[in-house]
C-alpha cells in the first residue's frame, strides 16, 4: 500500500477467501481489545456483528496463540485492510448475501470500514473440453457411471498421519464406492493438518502407506494418484459425484461451481471456518461426527459418511442444494451478473483514476 500511496495510485485488496473470513479479519482489532484471555479458552462463540458467530474450535490458526508473532500480524492485517480503496472478494452475492450485507451496513461491520466491496467470484482456472482430456485417469473416468465416483484430495500441502491414512484407505474400501484418491506421503505426527511438513526419510513407496494388499483389492473400483491431479478437470467430469476435501476456499468454489457435494475434512488455517460455512450455512457438505483435528477418524465413520453423501437421503438433499448454487455461479459470471458487474465497476474506477492523473 505504501508503494501505491507514493505513486498516488488506487489501492485494492484482493481477498482470496470468503466474506465470513474477511468479516472476522476486519473485526480482529475489536476482538483483540474485548477478549482478555486466549480465544480457545472462551466458553461462548465469538460474536461478529451481523454474521455467523465463530466457534472457538473453528478459529483460524493465527488465533490459537495470542503471544505468537503470527497473531500480531493477523491483527495488523485487520487494521490495514480498511485503508484501501476497495476489496475484491472471491465470492458472489447469492452465496454469502447476509455476510456481505453486514460488511456494508454502517450499523454493523460497516462502521469499522467504509470501503466498497466487489464480490467478483467464483474465480478459478478454466476447464479443458472433455474431448481434450487424455491419459489413464480420464479414460477410467469416462468408463464410470454418472455421479458414481468420489474424489479425495487434501490440497497441495495437506498431509495425514500414517494412522489416519490407513483408516481412510479402509473406509474407502469398505464403502464400496468408486473413488479417485490423490495421495501425499504421510507425516509421522499423530495428528493431521501439516502443511508441507513431510519429514526427511519418509517412505517413498505408495504401497507402504496403505493396509497390506489395498492397492490390489481396489484395482476395479479406485485410482490412487501420487501428489497431484488436475482437480478442476476432475470435478468437472460427469462421473464425479462427491468430493472429500480439506476445505480450501478455491477447492470449495471449484466443487460448488461444478455441482459436486462435499465431505468436509478441514486441516489448517481457516479451513475449520470454511467447513462450518459449507455444512451449516450453505448446506452443500457434510462432515463426520468426529473432528479430524481432535483425533483419528475411524474407518466405520468414514465408510458411513461416504455412503451418505453418495446416495443417502441426506446426500440427495445436499446434492440438490449444490446444483442450485452451481446455477447461481453461472448466472453471476454471465453478462449482467453481479460478479461481472462488480468487476466492471472496478475497471471503471481505475480508468477514471488514470484519466484524472494524466
Amino acid at each position: 500500500m505504501m508503494v501505491a500511496d507514493e505513486f498516488e495510485m488506487l489501492k485494492y485488496v484482493y481477498f482470496s477467501s470468503n466474506a465470513w473470513f474477511l468479516a472476522l479479519t476486519i473485526y480482529m482489532p475489536v476482538l483483540d481489545k474485548v477478549v482478555e484471555e486466549e480465544y480457545v479458552d472462551q466458553k461462548e462463540p465469538l460474536e461478529i456483528p451481523g454474521c455467523k458467530a465463530v466457534r472457538v474450535e473453528d478459529v483460524v490458526d493465527p488465533m490459537l496463540d495470542r503471544s505468537n508473532q503470527q497473531y500480531l500480524e493477523y491483527v495488523r492485517m485487520g487494521m490495514d485492510i480498511p485503508k484501501c480503496n476497495g476489496i475484491l472478494l472471491n465470492t458472489w452475492e447469492d452465496l454469502q448475501h447476509k455476510t456481505l450485507e453486514a460488511l456494508r451496513d454502517e450499523e454493523l461491520l460497516g462502521q469499522l470500514f467504509r470501503v466498497p466491496l466487489y464480490p467478483v467470484g467464483p474465480l478459478m482456472r478454466p476447464t479443458k473440453p472433455l474431448d481434450q482430456r487424455s491419459g489413464e485417469l480420464f479414460l477410467w473416468l469416462d468408463n464410470q457411471p454418472n455421479e458414481s465416483v468420489i474424489y479425495v484430495s487434501f490440497g497441495n500441502g495437506g498431509t495425514l498421519s500414517i494412522e489416519q491414512m490407513v483408516e481412510l484407505a479402509w473406509g474407502l474400501e469398505l464403502s464400496r464406492q468408486r473413488f479417485i484418491w490423490v495421495v501425499r506421503p504421510p507425516t509421522r505426527k499423530t495428528r493431521d493438518g501439516s502443511f508441507f511438513t513431510v519429514e526427511s526419510g519418509e517412505v517413498n513407496s505408495m504401497a507402504s502407506y496403505f493396509p497390506e494388499g489395498f492397492l490390489d483389492r481396489i484395482q476395479d473400483v479406485g485410482l490412487v494418484i501420487q501428489d497431484w491431479a488436475p482437480q478442476v478437470d476432475i470435478l468437472n467430469h460427469p462421473s464425479i459425484g462427491g468430493f472429500l476435501s480439506h476445505c480450501g476456499w478455491n477447492s470449495m468454489l471449484e466443487s460448488i461451481s461444478n455441482g459436486v457435494p462435499m465431505i468436509a475434512w478441514p486441516l489448517y488455517v481457516e479451513r475449520r471456518m470454511n467447513a462450518a460455512l459449507l455444512t451449516e450455512e450453505l448446506g452443500v457438505a457434510m462432515r463426520s461426527n468426529i473432528l479430524a483435528s481432535e483425533g483419528v477418524v475411524g474407518r466405520e465413520e468414514i465408510e458411513m459418511t461416504i455412503r451418505t453423501i453418495m446416495g443417502d437421503k441426506e446426500g440427495t438433499k445436499i446434492r440438490k442444494r449444490v446444483k442450485e448454487l452451481k446455477c447461481s455461479a453461472e448466472r453471476t459470471l454471465s453478462e449482467g451478473g453481479s460478479s461481472s458487474n462488480a468487476l466492471s465497476l472496478v475497471a471503471k474506477e481505475c480508468e477514471l483514476s488514470w484519466k484524472s492523473h494524466r
